[in-house]
């Protein structure tokens, strides 16, 4: 969703922006190109290999690119070392990227049999595995459940523990293997695997992606110029609703009950919502990249 990022974020020569979720670094090479000859962006990632791809991708811009390892939950405080006041436009592309995907030992596909491991930041003490083998069946039952959003959850949950007692789950086949058995409806055309809901539930725990996700957004606000743009790409059903309900929210303003004669909190709009309804990527796109069908993009406007 190039085309549709540069016109969400309005970029411009001079402009300084930030991709708080920089991964391979393609769109901040787009972004970087669309604000030449001298716009500057700030590129953030928790990921050491992602950080990695996007110093040779950007090598040539020079000193108009800065690469960050971080979290966006924290970019607040990671422009203010940067000695970075206001922005023209943010940009955050949730999730989990291709490149992880695609490095089979880092254990966020099933498609290969690989360690349960899932972690973003590889600097993160817990892995998948941790979770799945160390967690009481309930509350593997509840991440399952909340993250995934798998109405199956008590039956995976209870596979996941009669397994265990007999010996650590360790590999990603392994588990897929159990939830494919255990919930059934493997290979059945027209149906994602049976697993694909408990990964996504342990990926986003593991990582914590939900955890801060809103108040990251209410925190990075402040860090926009007046008329700046904050662009967020979801993958699933949890990201976009809080992403929609925080982009409400700060347009809203106030948060007096709708009885109160005068408003008494105080709170003052602070977006204004660009798009009302999602932007999703066009059937060329989708026929050229499968992944990109699930996205969702929200943009919003500093007021």
């Amino acid at each position: 969703m190039v085309r549709e990022i540069l016109e969400s974020l309005h970029c411009k020569s001079g402009g300084l922006y930030v991709d708080g979720t920089v991964g391979g670094g393609g769109h901040a090479l787009a972004i970087l190109r669309a604000s030449s000859p001298d716009g500057i962006l700030v590129g953030i990632d928790q990921d050491n290999d992602a950080l990695s791809e996007s110093e040779k991708i950007l090598q040539a811009f020079g000193e108009r690119k800065i690469l960050v390892k971080g979290n966006f939950a924290d970019l607040d405080r990671i422009l203010a070392r940067l000695h970075i006041g206001e922005v023209d436009g943010l940009l955050l592309d949730l999730g989990v990227s291709s490149h992880q995907i695609d490095t089979i030992e880092r254990g966020f596909s099933f498609s290969s049999d690989a360690p349960l491991d899932m972690r973003m930041d590889r600097d993160r003490k817990v892995r998948a595995s941790d979770l799945v083998n160390g967690l009481a069946e309930k509350e593997l039952a509840r991440i399952i459940r909340e993250y995934g959003e798998e109405i199956r959850a008590a039956k995976v949950a209870r596979a996941i523990a009669e397994r265990r007692k007999i010996a650590p789950l360790k590999t990603t086949s392994e588990l897929a293997s159990l939830i494919a058995k255990a919930v059934g409806g493997a290979g059945r055309r027209g149906r994602i695997h049976p697993a694909t809901r408990t990964f996504q539930a342990l990926r986003i725990a593991v990582n914590e992606e939900l955890k801060n996700l809103h108040g990251a957004i209410l925190r990075s606000v402040p860090c926009l110029k007046k008329g700046g743009r904050f662009s967020i790409i979801s993958f699933h059903s949890l990201e976009d609703r809080i992403v929609k309900n925080a982009f409400r929210s700060l347009e809203k303003g106030c948060i007096c009950p709708p009885d109160f004669p005068v408003c008494s909190c105080g709170r003052k709009p602070q977006l204004k919502v660009l798009t009302k309804r999602p932007v999703s990527p066009g059937p060329g796109e989708i026929v050229e990249n499968p992944r990109s069908r699930s996205a969702k993009l929200r943009t919003a406007e500093r007021i």
